[in-house]
């Protein structure tokens, strides 16, 4: 008999949530709302797996006075329940900050800011989280010849251990990792943004040295913003194709492509139109930047102009060709594309701007990946209700929110629907519920691991 890891918890789980950042936190809100409002008999039973240690979103852009790109009211509940407690004005009541956050007469509070309301969300769910803890597969539970669970196989605190836990429903929110240009790696020398104030903690108080910034977006204006500001005596070279930083187009009517109803037609549209409004609308999210910072930026390098004295520097319409690691630093060649002139530039950092992607569930799907069904671009096949399609005689189901903009529209992977589309997760694994009957001598007591065998699924 071969020997399984233990099981984590006795039972099935009704929904378990692989990692809890925003997307997730939104879900568990949705599901303790419901739970609040049912008997406990009717309560959904979930948990959340989360691998870092503790909370955390995007802690090194919290740069001193950056501000948040989406509306206070795109929070984690608010579109879908205005009354929630959990919402960002209510955060701000239990700091006693509401007033004065009216008085700032704002729709974009600070990021730091946001970042604590999350925290303090999170942490308002500490009984169904547990941190620490990395999911590294999923695997199809057959029952009755239909794969009817998902077995969640997780490791904790670097141990090698493996802990069980049985779930009818599984929702993958992996959430973003940074965009890297080809052949580069990271070391101590050339980071990517997302490391900024972490990597910018461990460098002596006041550095001479240079700093180089590639990226045309908004994070890559505030960190070149920030290294300015921060480090007087340093130079920074901002770097990219472009050939300035272009505004980004927050107008009323293109800001309709976040709303809830946009996913709809987005979603049913034909993919030539999906790939028309993602190219037309790019400027809302993609390598844009706030008029403001822009302004502000053009401000210091005409100061420097006449001053006489040049620490801000933009090579624009211009792309690295090469990086080449120096004893204490890095070398770029640098292409100027409208001359094709290769310029070389010695620096002491750089710093990586260039952006996010999805991380690709299909790397947590483990050996559920052959029971999910996928696009001829290989793709998963995702429904409106963000569960994926999967083989015939499946019916467990694992959804993908925020992985899914080729299907779901821009807002797929940003904060403006959240709160929506939690509750439409939600609705779908209830609505999946009632229409599907009890599993017939389905074990959920201490039997369920012995008596649910993980198989291999049947091949369509």
């Amino acid at each position: 008999m071969v020997d399984r890891p233990p099981t984590g918890e006795l039972g099935v789980h009704d929904i378990i949530g692989v990692g809890f950042g925003p997307s997730n936190i939104a879900l568990a809100i949705a599901i303790e709302e419901h739970n609040s409002s049912v008997s406990a008999g009717a309560a959904l039973r979930a948990v959340f797996l989360e691998r870092q240690a503790r909370f955390g979103w995007h802690r090194g852009m919290l740069i001193d006075g950056a501000t948040m790109q989406v509306s206070f009211l795109k929070d984690l509940v608010t579109l879908r329940n205005p009354s929630s407690s959990f919402s960002f004005l209510s955060y701000l009541h239990s700091r006693n900050r509401l007033v004065d956050f009216i008085n700032h007469k704002t729709m974009f509070p600070l990021r730091a800011e946001f970042h604590a309301y999350l925290e303090w969300a999170a942490g308002r769910l500490s009984d169904v989280v547990e941190y620490g803890a990395e999911v590294v597969d999923l695997r199809p539970v057959v029952h009755n010849g239909e794969i009817a669970y998902i077995d969640v196989i997780s490791r904790h605190g670097g141990s090698s251990e493996e802990i069980v836990r049985r779930a009818r429903n599984v929702v993958v929110a992996a959430g973003l990792e940074p965009r890297l240009p080809d052949g580069i790696q990271i070391d101590e020398r050339t980071w990517h943004n997302h490391e900024l104030l972490h990597r910018l903690g461990q460098l002596p108080a006041m550095p001479r040295g240079r700093f180089v910034v590639l990226g045309a977006g908004q994070s890559a204006a505030e960190v070149t913003e920030h290294l300015h500001t921060r480090f007087p005596q340093a130079e920074v070279y901002s770097i990219f194709a472009r050939y300035g930083f272009s505004p980004a187009d927050n107008s009323g009517f293109v800001n309709q492509i976040f709303d809830p109803v946009a996913v709809d037609e987005f979603y049913h549209a034909p993919d030539s139109v999906r790939a028309m409004l993602i190219g037309y609308h790019r400027g809302t999210n993609y390598s844009a930047v706030d008029m403001d910072l822009i302004d502000e930026l053009y401000r210091r390098t005409y100061q420097e102009k006449v001053q006489g004295i040049r620490r801000l520097h933009f090579l624009r319409a211009s792309r690295v060709e090469s990086f080449e690691r120096l004893p204490d630093g890095v070398r770029l060649n640098i292409r100027a594309l409208s001359t094709g002139e290769i310029h070389v530039l010695d620096t002491d950092t750089v710093v990586l701007a260039t952006g996010y992607h999805a991380r690709d569930p299909r790397r947590v799907l483990g050996g559920l990946a052959d029971s999910c069904l996928t696009q001829d671009d290989g793709r998963l096949q995702v429904r409106r209700d963000y569960s994926v399609e999967t083989i015939p005689g499946t019916t467990a189901n694992v959804y993908v929110p925020g992985a899914s903009e080729y299907a779901h529209g821009i807002s797929s992977s940003l904060l403006s629907n959240i709160s929506v589309r939690a509750g439409e997760i939600l609705a779908s694994i209830r609505g999946r519920q009632e229409m599907e009957a009890p599993l017939a001598g389905a074990p959920a007591g201490p039997e369920a691991a012995d008596a649910l065998t993980p198989q291999a699924p049947p091949r369509s």
